[in-house]
């Protein structure tokens, strides 16, 4: 219980410099460019154009109806999540736009792509791990998902494809291949930011000498390992399949002692985005359990 209110406490900072980091890059790159973008703020930038409503204002607007939309269909709970973001979002952009003004710090295009990709990506990645949503154009695919079973992968590429085409009667067609960059930017620059420090590295190790290199990676790693029955495919003779997850930076030490041991040993070694158990999600060690401890 006493842990509890320090979670609550960095949720809430990441939820917080996520949506900074946001409205940074959209205030310092993308709008002086004059750049094509998906989501909310691609729409505001359309409606923008054929009405002259400000970005902020429109944002704002269209955040409400999207959070009133998800607190009927999707529920209270999610939209009690995307309350901040809804709000700080258009609050903090008008706010830049009064202290920065014109700002800009550079006129190359392919430096705003970039640093529009990279920085609105981050941030949106720190709000989704900080347990929230930034709300706006988040919301349609997760209607869609829960009312017809559409994945959201799908009909959020779908949304982005079509607000990027809306937006091309008012730039040159190159602008359009800028602003497909810039999306893979942000989806690659958010993917890496939800998996980072999360994904380890999954070994299967087959051997005459398991127990040798069992032990070893027991005493010398300090790593669990689980012992697979398993049959040769041709011989149809039994035998023993190691599986261990280790760490990253662990995985050449362990590769190390299982050769010294045997060195016609037969490793696979493959990448897992995520794992949860002890040793990495719980404490290593426990009182209670010092037995499954040692087995993943």
């Amino acid at each position: 219980m006493s842990k509890q209110p320090s979670v609550n406490v960095l949720s809430l900072l990441l939820v917080l410099l996520g949506n900074t980091l946001y409205v940074f890059s959209v205030k310092l790159f993308l709008l002086p460019a004059d750049l094509i973008s998906a989501g909310t703020t691609g729409i505001g930038l359309v409606v923008n154009h054929l009405t002259g409503i400000p970005l902020s204002g429109f944002i704002l607007l269209f955040n409400l109806v999207m959070l009133a939309l998800g607190w009927r269909i999707l529920g209270r709970e999610f939209a009690l999540t995307t309350v901040f973001s809804s709000l700080f979002y258009p609050m903090a952009l008008e706010l830049l736009n009064v202290l920065l003004g014109d700002y800009q710090i550079t006129r190359n295009m392919l430096l705003n792509v970039i640093f529009a990709g990279l920085g609105t990506g981050v941030g949106l990645g720190m709000v989704i791990r900080g347990g929230a949503s930034t709300g706006g154009m988040d919301i349609p695919p997760l209607i869609l998902q829960k009312k017809f079973r559409i994945p959201v992968s799908f009909s959020l590429w779908i949304f982005d494809l079509l607000i990027l085409l809306m937006q091309t009667p008012f730039h040159p067609l190159e602008d359009l291949l800028y602003g497909i960059v810039l999306t893979l930017t942000v989806s690659t620059a958010l993917n890496k930011v939800l998996l980072l420090g999360t994904s380890k590295t999954q070994v299967k190790i087959i051997s005459r000498e398991s127990n040798a290199i069992r032990n070893a990676i027991l005493s010398q790693v300090d790593r669990g390992v689980t012992l697979l029955h398993g049959e040769g495919g041709y011989s149809r003779q039994p035998a023993q399949v190691l599986l261990s997850v280790v760490s990253n930076h662990e995985l050449p030490r362990l590769e190390a002692l299982a050769r010294a041991i045997d060195p016609e040993c037969f490793i696979i070694v493959s990448r897992v985005t995520e794992v949860w158990g002890r040793g990495f999600t719980l404490s290593k060690h426990s009182p209670h359990t010092d037995r499954q401890q040692r087995d993943n």
